[in-house]
């Protein structure tokens, strides 16, 4: 029997609570292989026993670099998947696609014209590249029936909460839903009376397109988000709440077979469903 190729991983900002979830994730997987951990604690240790998923033979490492250059030498394309910060993701993806390594990108805090400049970027070098700002499905059904609720409300504003070690705010996933609320072309929460803050932010923040975010950090969430809807006489809420960081891991595999058959970027998971 011929055995099957495997997808080559690495896995950056491993030691990390998604990292840790994700690795398991990929040392389950019957298609793939971890062939790298990258992060900032831990160094030298086995990324398995720190994942709590048993020896793997894999060290954390915390350079980026040399493991690039490995995934680039693999028979097979590799791919990267990255749960880092804001403030590196950017320059994590370049590097990646410049060794010719695929990017799955779960880190949000990215801007609009950091993504434009991406996919230029993942365009030029025939590269497939997917940024998520979220992994879960279920996130996917409520942003889609956020939408359809849009048909009948003028009036919506949308609060999202996770831990308090998050680094960036709103979470990527409240943008993504205003912007794809956004895209229906039509003018929100227009009859609010005229509003004067006695508190900077009290009224969260607010889109181009007047859709009201509010974020809330607290320690003991992981993440929730609801949308909320007002009308004459009723509100209507959709909420997601994960309870468990294992809920993002069918995505994420999905986004590591996926990568491997494209060759743009793509934003946001809902494109590959």
């Amino acid at each position: 029997m011929i055995e099957s190729v495997k997808i080559p991983v690495i896995v950056s900002g491993a030691t990390g609570k998604m990292g840790r979830e994700t690795v398991k994730a990929i040392a389950k997987a019957e298609d793939m292989e971890l062939i790298g951990a990258i992060g900032r604690n831990h160094m030298g240790e086995d990324i398995g026993e720190i994942a709590g998923c048993g020896e793997l033979e894999i060290p954390v490492t915390n350079d980026l670099e040399v493991m690039l250059a490995q995934g680039a030498q693999e028979a097979h394309p590799a791919v990267m998947v990255d749960f880092t910060h804001p403030s590196r993701v950017y320059e994590n993806i370049r590097s990646a696609i410049a060794y010719g390594v695929r990017p799955v990108i779960g880190t949000t805090g990215l801007s609009l014209s950091q993504i434009n400049e991406l996919s230029i970027f993942a365009d030029k070098a025939s590269m497939g590249c997917i940024v998520a700002p979220n992994f879960s499905i279920g996130v996917l059904i409520m942003q889609q029936a956020a939408i359809a609720a849009c048909q009948y409300y003028q009036n919506i504003e949308i609060i999202e909460m996770h831990h308090n070690q998050k680094a960036d705010a709103p979470s990527g996933t409240a943008i993504k839903t205003a912007q794809m609320i956004a895209e229906l072309g039509r003018k929100f929460n227009t009859t609010n009376a005229p509003e004067k803050e006695h508190l900077t932010g009290a009224r969260g923040a607010k889109t181009n397109d007047q859709i009201n975010i509010h974020s809330v950090r607290l320690p003991g969430l992981v993440a929730c988000q609801e949308v909320m809807f007002g009308g004459v006489g009723e509100t209507y809420t959709i909420k997601h709440n994960v309870i468990d960081r294992a809920s993002y891991m069918p995505g994420v595999l999905l986004c590591i077979r996926k990568c491997l058959e494209l060759k743009s970027l793509v934003y946001g998971l809902e494109k590959l469903l």
